[in-house]
């Protein structure tokens, strides 16, 4: 009888050991990916590049945004509620460069790894950033611009959300590089809010103020697509050059149709990719660059069938 007691003990706990080990080695690590918003094609293929890194790293991507850019509050809501999932690792692209340091602050508090992508916040807490270096690729724009213009007349400037990193850097890189060029005077600056409606109102009202107005650099997707749609409804195809920023179907169509002159890209996938990569990186105790630059391409109508832009542009479809 005890021999069988006995052995039942030993079957029991090899048993408990064996199931316990299995769903401990089962269970994948999970990252969350919060991106600014969830609207535009941008993020599709941020999402994509995560999604590619996890299936090679074999963990979970959990991808969880505010649905606007505007909303602070939502992706804060959401950062607090995996940390208190106890999520493995975030990555993030802030929506407010200020207000997400204190959940973050915390995240970090709990031993939990923090990447920044595309849109940093205004502290060290992130292990890495992962972006466009959105200065240069704005100045880059601005050159495009000038260049559209032949160095001379009257420019606008349509940045986007106010307090959002890349916006304000999209600005200031503007800003500089336009300033380059003695000719050219910058008489607007409108913010679209990342929405296509409000793009093309505040482009509407600046064509209607500024009836000398030879271009405009609209500073992300939704200003690009909304400025494109002014134009057109105010007869101003051609006569305003148009410079955007990102490649989204709509943007590419009217690049073709010739009412946006020049778009500057990044490369979303990369960050998303990079994103997921370093988090991994981060969790396995490796040393992470603290900054790494995705790189910036001008497109135009001209080497818009290249294979490197094609390339490209295919990322995330």
């Amino acid at each position: 009888m005890k021999l069988k007691v006995i052995s039942f003990v030993i079957i029991f706990a090899f048993i408990s050991f064996y199931c316990g080990s299995n769903k401990t080695d089962s269970k994948k690590i999970q990252i969350l990916v919060s991106p600014k918003g969830l609207v535009h094609s941008f993020w599709v293929t941020v999402k994509a590049g995560a999604e590619t890194a996890a299936k090679e790293s074999n963990v979970e991507v959990i991808w969880k945004g505010p649905s606007q850019e505007t909303d602070i509050a939502g992706q804060i809501a959401i950062i607090e509620d995996y940390i208190n999932k106890n999520i493995d690792a975030i990555v993030i692209a802030a929506c407010d460069a200020k207000a997400l340091i204190p959940v973050l602050q915390k995240a970090v508090d709990k031993k939990i790894p923090v990447i920044t992508i595309d849109s940093g916040i205004d502290s060290d807490l992130a292990l890495s950033f992962i972006a466009t270096d959105n200065i240069e690729a704005a100045k880059k724009g601005a050159q495009k611009l000038a260049e559209l213009i032949n160095n001379e007349g009257d420019v606008a400037l349509i940045p986007f959300v106010p307090g959002a990193a890349t916006s304000t850097m999209r600005e200031q890189g503007f800003k500089e590089g336009i300033s380059k060029f003695p000719g050219i005077k910058l008489v607007a600056v409108q913010y679209s809010q990342s929405e296509v409606a409000t793009g093309m109102a505040v482009t509407e009202d600046i064509l209607t103020s500024q009836p000398n107005l030879k271009g405009i650099f609209a500073a992300n997707e939704a200003g690009a697509i909304g400025a494109a749609q002014a134009l057109k409804s105010k007869n101003k195809v051609g006569k305003v050059k148009l410079v955007g920023f990102d490649a989204a179907e709509n943007e590419i169509n009217e690049l073709k149709a010739g009412v946006i002159d020049a778009l500057v890209v990044q490369d979303p996938y990369k960050m998303g990719y990079l994103g997921v990569k370093y988090a991994v990186d981060a969790l396995n105790g490796k040393q992470l660059p603290k900054r790494v630059d995705t790189g910036v391409y001008i497109i135009t109508r001209d080497n818009l069938n290249s294979p490197e832009i094609q390339k490209l542009l295919s990322y995330g479809k």
